[in-house]
């Protein structure tokens, strides 16, 4: 911790929506099993060919919200303030004191699916079959707004949109807020709505998601030579964070320490990295600088690893050139698909994991690494670990490159 930071930001309580379940243990013991949750979209058969998705599955909005906002809220939304009461409960907190709490979430395509439904509907029926709250449903800052209204919060409100880096940004901004004393707890994370019938298609025609294979375990396999594209993921993260002081004057279990966050742009092409990784060598080392911790004090790093041709090169680059042989790095998304917005506060979940575990979850469907990888990679079963700090990278379309490292308190 730099001596110039005005507080230690504790992690205290963690919350998810996914495709592995609805609860933090069955998210953990669905990474540590290493299966794919992906099956063939609803729509695989109109677009003309094989297109996954590993959708939230017996997710029911009414578990949390109540039947008037339900019906109002799009998924995406839904999905934040379920993640957001579980990670409150995880943290111990019935009413979080409304001046001093903030919310600040990620999202990447947000109400998109709103959008399509309002035009769908405008195309059959015309202007009066155009829905009156699309707006109150599709908009961006609706999940972090549902948020503050759920609980009655008059704190910061923010609503972080970098791509895939969105919630790690969040947590990135959320954890300097709190340093800055604008806020003594965060509700923070990150959620898309995976089940977006035209962004899995355009996800298809962009050439991210090919459609001529069969089999989705050979599609999204991290670090892989045979690796062929994007799964589209579903559901939210969210985590709790405090000030370290405020944690400890309550009680509160502390799960980990936010003590370094980067973001930098790579400013090269609106989808594909930088080929050298310079910029995700820059972000990932900017982070480490923030914490003041070196790269053989970290244990393990949960990659943004995609499974794309061209995007899983550079983050091998950056990786051998920053850290030693020794570090065990995995990939989320084999398991889980891109969940987008959610992707980076779901990587900082699983590392909480690995700290309480001693164990770091295998990177699923992948069994033939590229030659270029010098790092380790769990294969088949979670890999025992060492050290007391984990690193979480991401990287979005637009060039958007974000990094934090969490430490044991």
């Amino acid at each position: 911790m730099r001596e110039d930071q005005m507080l230690q930001v504790a992690i205290t309580g963690r919350g998810v929506i996914s495709s592995l379940g609805n609860t933090i243990g069955e998210f953990n013991a669905g990474l540590d099993r290493g299966k794919s949750t992906a099956v063939h979209a609803p729509w695989a058969d109109e677009a003309g060919g094989n297109l996954f998705y590993a959708p939230v599955r017996e997710f029911d909005p009414s578990n949390w919200l109540d039947e008037r906002t339900a019906r109002g809220t799009d998924r995406f939304a839904q999905y934040a303030v379920a993640a957001a009461t579980n990670a409150l409960a995880d943290a111990g907190i019935d009413e979080p004191d409304p001046l001093r709490t903030a919310v600040v979430m990620g999202t990447s395509m947000a109400g998109a699916q709103t959008l399509y439904d309002a035009d769908a509907a405008y195309r059959e029926g015309g202007f009066a079959a155009v829905p009156r709250k699309v707006q109150l449903m599709a908009w961006p800052n609706m999940a972090a707004g549902q948020t503050a209204l759920r609980w009655r919060l008059h704190g910061p409100l923010l609503t972080v949109s970098t791509a895939c880096a969105s919630s790690l940004d969040a947590i990135g901004i959320a954890a300097r807020m709190i340093e800055a004393g604008l806020a003594d707890t965060a509700i923070v994370g990150g959620t898309d709505n995976g089940q977006a019938k035209i962004s899995g298609m355009a996800a298809a025609q962009y050439g991210m998601s090919p459609t001529d294979v069969a089999d989705p375990t050979k599609i999204c396999m991290p670090f892989d030579v045979h690796r062929r594209g994007v799964i589209p993921g579903d559901g939210a993260g969210v985590i709790v964070l405090e000030n370290l002081a405020h944690a400890e004057k309550r009680g509160a279990r502390v799960h980990g320490i936010v003590r370094g966050y980067a973001s930098l742009s790579d400013g090269y092409h609106p989808s594909s990295p930088d080929p050298s990784g310079k910029w995700e060598v820059e972000t990932i080392r900017a982070a480490q600088i923030d914490a003041e911790i070196a790269p053989s004090d970290i244990g393990a790093v949960v990659a943004h690893g995609t499974g794309t041709p061209v995007g899983d090169i550079s983050e091998i680059i950056a990786i051998n050139e920053l850290f030693p042989p020794e570090v065990a790095v995995t990939s989320l998304k084999g398991t889980l698909g891109h969940t987008a917005g959610a992707a980076g506060v779901m990587g900082v979940i699983a590392g909480l994991h690995t700290m309480d575990s001693g164990t770091l979850a295998p990177t699923a469907n992948t069994t033939e690494l590229e030659p270029e990888v010098s790092f380790r990679v769990p294969l088949g079963s979670p890999s025992a670990v060492t050290g007391d700090a984990f690193q979480v990278n991401a990287f979005g379309f637009g060039g958007q490159n974000a990094s934090l490292v969490v430490t044991r308190a």
